[in-house]
């Protein structure tokens, strides 16, 4: 693995600049978020985000699929969080 010795510098606020090569590396921009991994005594810099909404949902329910809802299902859960949204009390 070729190693790069690219270097920035700390502000006072705890801040540093991402050199654009780096930044062209990673596919990163103003905005984008980077995630910060300590790995035996390395701090790796990686692009955070990189999941998809199959890998999310596998995380939010153990990887779990839930049945199918039939279009009467749907329409009735629809039905009913619209009917609770416009209660008047």
């Amino acid at each position: 693995m070729k190693r790069m010795a690219i270097t920035s510098k700390l502000t006072a606020q705890g801040q540093i600049s991402v050199p654009a090569e780096i930044r062209k590396k990673l596919g990163i921009g103003p905005g984008s978020a980077i995630a910060w991994e300590e790995r035996d005594g390395e701090v790796i810099v990686r692009r955070a985000g990189r999941h998809n909404s199959a890998e999310l949902h596998a995380a939010v329910f153990e990887g779990e699929t839930p049945p199918p809802k039939t279009l009467a299902e749907l329409k009735g859960g629809v039905r009913t969080s619209i009917r609770k949204k416009h209660a008047r009390d």
